[in-house]
């Protein structure tokens, strides 16, 4: 009988050790926390009877995953709930850019030719978006199931965020699209920086930006109970410092990050290996402000308070030069800032008229300041007396992010920085980006294909490759 050990519990790990305990791989996790899930936790952080999400808290690649939609987690307790409005990001004149699932309802909000220019970019790729998403989460050298629309994303991802967003003239367009656009955490700049701006608006357009029903959690909750029943086992507290500590499995699968899994390997690890694992390079960070907030936030604009998610950053311009500072190790005065509303979709997380806002601003990697201040400012901008209505807060500072996940290198929650060379070729230059180079062993976490999300499916294609390696011996 084959046995596999998947080291890390995020949502890669417990994918890898679905898609294999579905081939009839006799599958254990182990898990070095109390609890599962990596960076998709939730939890109690300001007030009782307030759920907060650790980390992940929006999944528009979750809902959208090619592997976790096969899985029908509904029946292990997973319920996306969706916001009225996915996205809206407001501007210091009282206007905001604001994202439906409906294009030409989003297109219609903006000034007349920036709808027209947002629905030829988002319409097309939208409608196809289940086959593109095929190629755009799948392993980075394979058959494109779309290639004609595979090809028209690859030549509009190339581009410069800064390019793309002179598609459009008016501040709301060109402010909501570069909001998104800094979800890669890199600067707007440089080649292939439209590439995460056009893959989460065009899902979001297609499925939406939901929450997870009773928190982030519940998706990894879910996954554990199928694999449960597919006869997986989880194990918690078990810390696996070395390959040696495992009972000779025939597989082993690391949702760890490059740098991590050169400790565990050592010297197993090929010396060229080795080497780019060590130098894998992290990027900006997050800090992290929890809130409980009496009657919700006060928003100026309107729609912003009926969308799940809210960017503040001001203007394209605003949000490029923040995002150049953080990738810069300069902390800026303004910095980007992502606040969750997942209470809009789902009141389960609130108690009362108190509802938990969640925050977190984009800073420089390994940051030791306080951007507490810088965050609140940022929500007071445009909700004039928000401190007002705060009743307790929670912050998890650069240095306690990366305590408490240890692939948070630095405050990096993406798992690695999106600069050119890591965005194609992470973790290492290699035909198959999965296998450490040690037999059986490979690597599913957010540093390797296709990166970070709720998506599961860097830990798909790492059982997929180590099961090609099964049926080779």
């Amino acid at each position: 009988m084959t046995r596999a050990v998947v080291v890390g519990s995020g949502p890669n790990g417990l994918a890898a050790a679905i898609r294999l305990a579905q081939r009839g791989v006799t599958v254990r996790v182990l898990e070095a926390r109390d609890t599962i899930g990596g960076g998709t936790r939730s939890g109690e952080r300001t007030l009782p009877g307030l759920l907060h999400d650790d980390c992940s808290a929006i999944h528009p690649t979750g809902v959208a995953s090619p592997f976790l939609r096969t899985l029908g987690l509904e029946a292990y307790g997973l319920r996306w709930r969706w916001p009225s409005a996915e996205l809206a990001h407001p501007l210091d004149s009282g206007a905001a850019g604001v994202l439906w699932r409906d294009v030409d309802r989003t297109a219609a909000s903006l000034p007349r030719a920036d709808g027209r220019a947002w629905r030829r970019v988002f319409g097309p790729m939208s409608r196809r978006f289940d086959r593109l998403a095929e190629d755009l989460l799948g392993p980075p050298l394979h058959v494109p199931a779309a290639p004609l629309s595979f090809a028209g994303f690859g030549a509009r991802a190339v581009l410069p965020a800064s390019w793309t967003a002179r598609r459009w003239r008016g501040e709301q367009a060109r402010a909501l699209f570069g909001g998104v656009a800094a979800h890669a955490f890199s600067s707007l700049r440089t080649p292939f920086s439209s590439a995460v701006g056009l893959l989460l608006t065009a899902a979001g357009h297609a499925h939406g930006w939901p929450v997870a029903e009773g928190g982030s959690q519940a998706v990894t909750t879910a996954m554990a109970r199928l694999l449960g029943r597919l006869g997986g086992t989880v194990e918690t507290g078990v810390e696996v410092a070395d390959l040696g500590q495992l009972d000779r499995p025939d597989l082993v699968l690391l949702d760890v990050g490059p740098r991590a899994a050169a400790g565990i390997l050592g010297d197993r690890l090929p010396r060229r290996t080795a080497r780019a694992y060590r130098r894998y390079r992290y990027g900006p960070a997050a800090f992290k402000v929890d809130l409980a907030v009496e009657g919700g936030v006060p928003w100026t604009n309107e729609h912003c308070r009926s969308a799940g998610t809210v960017h503040l950053g001001g203007t394209f311009e605003e949000i490029a030069a923040a995002e150049e500072a953080t990738v810069r190790g300069r902390m800026p005065g303004r910095p980007f800032v992502l606040v969750g509303q997942q209470y809009l979709a789902d009141p389960s997380r609130s108690a009362g008229d108190l509802h938990p806002v969640y925050a977190y601003a984009h800073v420089p990697h390994g940051y030791r300041g306080d951007a507490t201040g810088a965050v609140l400012d940022q929500i007071e901008r445009f909700a004039p007396g928000f401190r007002a209505r705060v009743r307790a807060r929670s912050v998890r500072t650069v240095e306690r992010l990366a305590t408490d996940n240890a692939n948070q290198v630095g405050g990096d929650i993406v798992g690695g920085a999106n600069s050119v060379g890591q965005l194609l070729l992470r973790p290492r230059p290699a035909v198959d980006p999965y296998a450490t180079g040690v037999p059986g062993v490979y690597l599913c976490s957010a540093a390797t294909p296709p990166g970070a999300g709720v998506h599961g499916m860097a830990g798909f294609h790492a059982a997929e490759s180590a099961l090609r390696h099964l049926a080779a011996r």
